[in-house]
Order: structure tokens, then C-alpha cells, then sequence
């Protein structure tokens, strides 16, 4: 099921922030909580209806001068038009329709991608509407009045979002072909992974192009079987500074995250982790995606026989967050156990939508509170009364407690070991809900 993805575009000051914490409400939290997830809030799941989404802002502008400004817009508009279903440009009532808007607005209807165009700041709809009309000069569609401050408008602006999705997104997929993300920074390795992939088996079936030349999925078929490979090689330019193309290989990896069942991160062997990686690994393991680390240029380094186990140990040191991830080490320019790869997403697949048996989970269970007992609070201890599977993709188990509050972290981390050593689920992340019972049930 992949989760439609909708961006925000505009001048500064006009309340995109604003807009953005709003729709975002408190969900973000979870965002911070996270170990080597972006603090900066770039992205956030927003649910309207039936429907959930994923909401991207693009990019802070710097207020310097009139050019810098529409520069910078036209930056955003092609991340937007890269990377969303649905782009959302906000204006501002009360500065009136700008220039530099009017200059995005063509950029945005050549695209022929969905824009929602929404006037912000409209406290009053009696005092401002015939302002609101002046925004059908930018010939983009209707212009949607809200206030993201006084949370005037949102329901009729949201509507008109979730009905430009693609038919069928947020609901699940007919394509059952394993679909796999590669991220990671930039020159790692990534669109050359793909290439050999898709070259010792020269059956690239097509290159679907995105909607600019560098959004491209490529088909690959290994023994019979097909993939999709979704690729993040971002815009290249040679005068970006650092944040910027951090903040663009994060949007794009959200965006190939959010599409795909598998991601593959590579990481550059000579350089070891970075807290870049570990903020595009962070995004996945948030996900709750099957994982697989790809350590490339291992050709490159210098090895005796504890050389894998070091790598290993400060990879899994620095990635703590996700010590299920599947680790491989690669040499792309060799080929060197790139085909392993293939064997690896299969398995993780496998893993990431197992489903367990109630019966044999709360054996387990009662196995792992005999061996371990339950934390106690002031006399009274958390006593678990059953565990299920609620879902796959990832896996998620809901348990029953008599009381939230006692359920440490490190107990239901424990009780996630012990799944573990019985059925594995090697490269995907576990769930665990907790809920309450009133002991009279």
C-alpha cells in the first residue's frame, strides 16, 4: 500500500508552517522520539477521512531579495512536482497576488500535476472573499480561502487534496511485484547499484520516467522474478549548499520510503555510518519497511579476518535503533554479492507481512514472563493477559495489560526478543500496541 504524498509550496511568510504544524497536529511527536530521525519537521502523517497521507514541506526560502525568492520557489516547485501526488501552494490573502507567485503558477501548470491552490490568512469570509476572487488570475483552478491560525476552512481545502489522489492510493495495490527503495546520501553508490542489478541480467523490462528525468523505477527481473526499484538520485547541481541537498535527499528518501516494501540504505564503506545515514534510516525504520543495510566499496577497504565483525559492530553501534536490519557488504564496481541482494528482499519480504498464530504467540509469551518477571510499581506488577497480531507490514501485535503505565520499554523490547528468537523476522521492525484491561474481564 503506498501512501500518497502531498507538498507544500510558497513564498515566505505566508503561513506554510503554520499550515504544515497544523494539518500535522500532534502526530509529529513521534517524529522526535526517534533516534537519527530529522528533528526539523520535514514531513508528517496527516489522516483525513478515510484517508492518510503523507505531508512534505519544501523548503524554508530565505527572504533576501526578489530574485533569491523566486529562485528559491521555483526550487521548491520542482521538488514538489518531483517527488508529490497533489501540490499544495499557499498564498496570502493579504499581501495580494505576488509576481513570484504568478511565476510559479506556470512552472506548476506545466507540470499537469494536481494543484490545490489555497489563499491563506482569510480570516473573514464576508471581508476578504472579493481579494480571494483576484487569485483565479494565477489560472491554476479555485483558490480555497482558509486560516491556518484560526483553522477557518481546512475541511473544504483538504477535501479538494484527497480528491486529486491517484484512484486507488491509500488503498491497497493491485501490483504485487516487490517494490524496493535504495536510499542514502548522495555518491554513495545508488544509481550504480541499480545499473548492475539491472545489467547482469540485461531484462530491464522498461524505465518508467517519473515525472522529471531523474524520478525513475526500473523493472528487474531475476529468476523469473520481477522487482521495481525505486531510485532517489536527487537533482544534481554544483553550487547547492550542504542543507539544502540534505533537506532534498530526505524529501526524496520519504517520498521512495512511502512507495515501497523493502529499502535497501547504502552506506559508504570507507566512510562508516554518518548522521546523515542514520536520519535516512531513521525514516525507514519509522516506516516500519523491511531493512537491509548495503555497505559499499567494500573492495575498498583494507581487510584481516575481524574486519567484518568490526564493521559490523559499529554499524549496529550507531544504528542501534534498529538492530533487525539485514546487513550486507557489496562492492557495486566488482559486483561482489550484489546478486545477494535479490535473496535478501525476498527474505524480507517474507518476514515484514508474517503472520504468527495467536495460540503460539501468547505461549511465548507465557514462556517469556515465567523466565522474566513482569516489572512492579509500589506493590502492584504488570500482569499480561494476552498478545495478537493485528496487522503485517509490519508486523503488529496488540497486548493486553492490566496497566499501561508498567509496561516498560525494556520489557516489551524483551518480550520482542523472545518473538524473535522463535520465528526470526529478520529485516523488518516489530510493532507493539499496548492496551489496558480491566482486571474484572
Amino acid at each position: 500500500m503506498s501512501k500518497p504524498v502531498v507538498a507544500i509550496v510558497g513564498r515566505p511568510n505566508v503561513g506554510k508552517s503554520t499550515l504544515f504544524n497544523t494539518l500535522a497536529g500532534e502526530r509529529i511527536s513521534i517524529v522526535k522520539d526517534t533516534p537519527g530521525v530529522t528533528r526539523d519537521r520535514i514531513y508528517a502523517d496527516v489522516t483525513w477521512l478515510n484517508y492518510n497521507f503523507t505531508l512534505i514541506d519544501t523548503g524554508g526560502i530565505e527572504p533576501e531579495s526578489g530574485d533569491v525568492i523566486l529562485s528559491q520557489m521555483r526550487e521548491q516547485a520542482e521538488i514538489a512536482i518531483a517527488t508529490a501526488d497533489v501540490i499544495m501552494f499557499i498564498t496570502d490573502v493579504r499581501q495580494g497576488l505576488q509576481d513570484a507567485d504568478s511565476k510559479v503558477a506556470d512552472m506548476l501548470r506545466r507540470s499537469k500535476k494536481p494543484v490545490v491552490l489555497v489563499v491563506n490568512k482569510v480570516d473573514s469570509f464576508e471581508k476578504y472573499m472579493a481579494d480571494v476572487y483576484e487569485f483565479y488570475n494565477l489560472g491554476i483552478g479555485d483558490p480555497h480561502p482558509v486560516s491556518a491560525s484560526s483553522m477557518l476552512g481546512l475541511g473544504d481545502m483538504l477535501d479538494e487534496v484527497v480528491k486529486n489522489f491517484p484512484e486507488g492510493a491509500g488503498l491497497e495495490e493491485e501490483d504485487e511485484r516487490p517494490k524496493v527503495a535504495i536510499i542514502g546520501k548522495p555518491n554513495v553508490g545508488k544509481s550504480s547499484l541499480i545499473n548492475r542489478l539491472a545489467q547482469e541480467d540485461r531484462v530491464i523490462v522498461s524505465d518508467v520516467a517519473g515525472t522529471t528525468r531523474d524520478a525513475i523505477d526500473t523493472d528487474i527481473k531475476y529468476n523469473g522474478k520481477e522487482y521495481v526499484f525505486i531510485d532517489t538520485a536527487g537533482l544534481r547541481r554544483k553550487n547547492k549548499i550542504k542543507e539544502e541537498i540534505e533537506r532534498y535527499s530526505i524529501i526524496r528518501a520519504v517520498t521512495a520510503v512511502e512507495k515501497s516494501d523493502v529499502v535497501i540504505i547504502v552506506i559508504d564503506a570507507t566512510e562508516g555510518v554518518t548522521e546523515q545515514d542514520a536520519k535516512i534510516a531513521g525514516i525507514a525504520h519509522e516506516r516500519g519497511k523491511g531493512i537491509i543495510i548495503a555497505v559499499n566499496k567494500w573492495d575498498a577497504i583494507e581487510k584481516d579476518n575481524t574486519t567484518v565483525k568490526k564493521h559490523t559492530e559499529k554499524i549496529r553501534q550507531i544504528l542501534s535503533f534498529m538492530p533487525y536490519a539485514e546487513i550486507l557488504f557489496i562492492s557495486v564496481k566488482s559486483g561482489q554479492r550484489v546478486n545477494k541482494l535479490f535473496d535478501l528482499i525476498d527474505v524480507v519480504i517474507e518476514n515484514n507481512s508474517m503472520r504468527v498464530q495467536t495460540g503460539v504467540l501468547n505461549e511465548i509469551v507465557a514462556e517469556a514472563v515465567a523466565m522474566q518477571q513482569p516489572p512492579s510499581d509500589k506493590g502492584k506488577r504488570l500482569k499480561i493477559y494476552y498478545i495478537t497480531q493485528v496487522a503485517v507490514k509490519p508486523p503488529t501485535f496488540v497486548i493486553f495489560v492490566n496497566d499501561k503505565e508498567l509496561m516498560h520499554f525494556s520489557y516489551t523490547r524483551y518480550l520482542e526478543n523472545r518473538i524473535r528468537d522463535t520465528f526470526g523476522f529478520r529485516g523488518t521492525a516489530l510493532k507493539f500496541i499496548i492496551r489496558e484491561r480491566k482486571e474484572d474481564k
